[in-house]
């Protein structure tokens, strides 16, 4: 009875060991995501623990120094029209606008009004007025002639105060330097003395982002006619009216390698949101990681073909390695898909087409998945399915079919980092804003978002894309908009400067 309960506590001491070590190398992990480098590249040091084994006790960086948060008392409303809207010494340019019949024959006229009306504008720079004065005539001789007056030109809203130069630099200012209106209301104000509240601003960019809509739909549209897109998701916040607290929402990233990106706003993260964003008729690959909903989504979508990322499987099994666990395994692990990512710069140097990705990928990189898959077989049984190595060896076979789908179709990547890459700048612009006014206005962002990011991928600058865009959209058909997507309005500036 005594070596049985001898033996019982030797073995309850032996599952806590191995809990706390598991406990240990999370907790090592976290600070490691937090406080230390996000690069997973394997230097000369990590390539020593190979041969020593070299284990280096792990530190925890405290943040010191932090300053208390203080209590903010909000400013008291002051009504808008106590102030003036904008300095008196803003420069002023004036634009006369007479109708047709009196500029061919001014002397048959006499002028007896004008209409005035005013939007602020922006140069970078500097802010200015643009008053658009309409003159009021009547023929003379006829005292009671019908007074003359030009129409005023189209407009995004006809009685808007924001012209499309200053609409633009607030898009930008948040959407692309990632600063929040309240922010940008403040650099308005001290830097240029314009009276600027963040509701106008952010009706600007509901009006702004209701109008390049279609631009974002023709572009979706051309996406999915590729036949492969990547696709990833970020959360992001929105406030919940009346709940006292935020909501959780995402935005859905997809990206055709070479072209542009679309972002899709969604209340979550569910696969009946992957159906509202790949259409029925949709025939072709989707690239992504190993969430389960894609799978789900294949249900109602069997046009559909996945496929995985290798990034995410490097990504476990770097984790492993940075935490001392099974090193030289991990190792010998990372070096394998070293060789896989050196064929794949190696095809994207030489520019190589999709033919020759496939056969290449054929002769070299499938001898090595197989051999990847028979170490990582062998190896499961070795490791416990909580730990990091154990995970790792499971996530990748578990996605095993999917990741050698890349083998075989040569148009497409080794992962999708892409995508990835490009849904970074609304997780920066996310630390700074942290929140979405309210769930119907994701949208918004999310329409914006694809506007700057394509023209980032073209070689754009996205003030000059959206300030020429918005000034021309009253005036344009549905059959236009074509030729103001960000690829089709980079390839005519190119050809303006040829011509």
């Amino acid at each position: 009875m005594h070596d049985r309960t001898i033996e019982a506590l030797r073995q309850e001491n032996e599952r806590l060991r191995a809990e706390n070590a598991l406990l240990r190398q999370k907790l090592d992990l976290v600070i490691r995501r937090m406080f230390g480098r996000k690069s997973e590249q394997l230097d000369a040091n990590q390539l020593k623990l190979l041969l020593g084994e070299l284990d280096q006790p792990s530190s925890l960086m405290a943040s010191e120094g932090a300053a208390p948060l203080e209590a903010v008392t909000p400013p008291r409303r002051t009504s808008a029209s106590r102030r003036p809207r904008c300095p008196d010494n803003a420069p002023v340019v004036t634009e006369v606008l007479d109708p047709g019949v009196v500029s061919a024959n001014p002397s048959a006229f006499r002028q007896i009004g004008e209409e005035v009306s005013e939007q602020f504008d922006y140069e970078p720079g500097y802010v200015l007025r643009r008053r658009t004065v309409r003159r009021v005539w009547v023929k003379r001789g006829e005292l009671d002639g019908v007074p003359l007056i030009a129409p005023l030109p189209p407009k995004l809203l006809e009685r808007g105060i924001l012209a499309p130069g200053l609409l633009a630099h607030i898009l930008v200012g948040k959407y692309h330097d990632h600063l929040p209106l309240y922010r940008q209301q403040r650099i308005f104000n001290d830097r240029y003395g314009l009276y600027l509240p963040r509701q106008t601003m952010a009706r600007g960019v509901e009006l702004a982002a209701t109008w390049l809509e279609p631009i974002v739909q023709e572009i979706t549209r051309e996406q999915l006619a590729r036949g492969y897109v990547q696709i990833d998701e970020t959360p992001v916040k929105d406030l919940s009216p009346g709940l006292g607290h935020t909501a959780q929402g995402y935005f859905w990233a997809m990206r055709t390698p070479g072209a542009d990106t679309v972002y899709h706003w969604a209340a979550g993260r569910g696969h009946e949101h992957l159906l509202d964003i790949i259409p029925e008729s949709f025939r072709g690959m989707v690239q992504c990681d190993a969430y389960g909903a894609y799978r789900t989504m294949l249900r109602k979508r069997p046009g559909v073909e996945l496929a995985g990322c290798w990034a995410h499987v490097r990504r476990k099994f770097h984790e492993a390695f940075v935490q001392k666990e099974a090193t030289v395994r991990n190792g010998w692990i990372l070096h394998q898909i070293g060789h896989l990512y050196a064929i794949e710069q190696r095809l994207r140097k030489s520019r190589a087409g999709p033919d020759l990705r496939a056969a290449i990928r054929a002769a070299e990189s499938r001898p090595l998945l197989a051999r990847l898959k028979r170490a990582l077989t062998i190896l499961q049984p070795k490791h416990l399915p909580q730990s990091l190595t154990g995970k790792a060896v499971g996530y990748a076979l578990g996605q095993w079919d999917l990741l050698e789908v890349f083998l075989g179709k040569g148009q497409l990547e080794i992962d999708n980092n892409l995508v990835e890459n490009a849904i970074r700048p609304a997780a920066l612009g996310r630390k700074n804003w942290l929140f979405i006014g309210a769930e119907d206005a994701g949208w918004r962002s999310a329409v914006i978002y694809s506007l700057v990011q394509s023209c980032k991928a073209h070689g754009v600058e996205p003030y000059a894309y959206l300030k020429d865009v918005l000034t021309r959209l009253p005036t344009m058909t549905n059959h236009q908009i074509p030729t103001v997507t960000p690829r089709a309005w980079a390839a005519a500036q190119r050809m303006a400067l040829a011509s």
